[in-house]
């Protein structure tokens, strides 16, 4: 692995009681480009990246962005931008007020609040309660409070559940942007053929890494599916879990805490 991946996996592995979550996961995400982690309902895509941000303790392994384990990193509310479950608009909010309480924690100015709003076209809702946003809206919410302080990293969980076709375009549209502002993206998905679309990188997770490499290296430059060759890596496994009488049904998500950019 390059020394230059902002996010470093090495190793990681998360056991909840009997159950392994995740096991000996290692990969890196490089700067300026947009890396899709993939992977089945289940394949512990979610409970990495809480590992990643500091909200779940690994059993074994390490995992950096920047060079620092997060929770160590300078200025990390800053740096990283987040967008996963878990952080919810303050209740009674409209978003803008909702954007302007993260603003002032951030230190961040009510200008920088109007540009987010802006960028992922809520502005002509922004003065609504956010309780009454359509689960598409609260995603373009989540964006863009994981844009407020201007990041280098976006860490998304799952950022397209919920949008229509058109805001789904629009999401890729908008990772492909950040990307070529210099901005460095891990996604997480379960939508491969917007993926395809979208990413510079792949990351497929059944519970253990399967693949980390380039998109084109993993569809040889597109002659081949991001679907095909995803089914037939993840499948694999599956056919060796039956033959040794492993466990691959899927494993019960964790409660985790609330993640805050204090």
């Amino acid at each position: 692995m390059s020394a230059a991946g902002v996010v470093r996996a090495t190793g990681l592995t998360k056991d909840f009681g009997p159950f392994t979550a995740v096991r000996d996961l290692s990969f890196e995400v490089r700067p300026g480009r947009v890396t899709g982690l993939l992977g089945r309902n289940g394949a512990g895509k979610s409970t990495s990246l809480r590992m990643l941000l500091g909200l779940v303790r690994p059993t074994a392994g390490t995992a950096t962005v920047f060079g620092h384990p997060y929770t160590e990193l300078p200025d990390a509310a800053r740096r990283i931008g987040v967008c996963m479950d878990g952080i919810g608009p303050t209740p009674g909010a409209s978003g803008r007020r909702d954007l302007r309480i993260w603003a002032r924690t951030l230190g961040v100015s009510n200008a920088r609040v109007d540009e987010v709003l802006h960028r992922v076209g809520l502005t002509d809702s922004a003065d609504r309660s956010a309780k009454g946003y359509s689960t598409g809206m609260r995603q373009r919410l989540a964006l863009a409070t994981a844009l407020l302080a201007d990041p280098e990293l976006l860490i998304l969980d799952e950022p397209a559940n919920g949008l229509d076709p058109d805001g789904i375009r629009w999401l890729r549209d908008t990772l492909r942007a950040l990307a070529a502002e210099g901005r460095t993206v891990l996604v997480s998905s379960h939508l491969l053929s917007e993926v395809e679309q979208t990413v510079d990188d792949v990351v497929i997770i059944q519970r253990t890494l399967h693949f980390a490499g380039s998109l084109a290296e993993l569809t040889s430059d597109g002659a081949e599916r991001l679907e095909d060759r995803f089914f037939a890596l993840v499948d694999e496994d599956a056919e060796t879990g039956a033959e040794t009488g492993a466990d691959t049904s899927p494993r019960p998500r964790p409660r985790t805490e609330r993640l805050t950019h204090a």
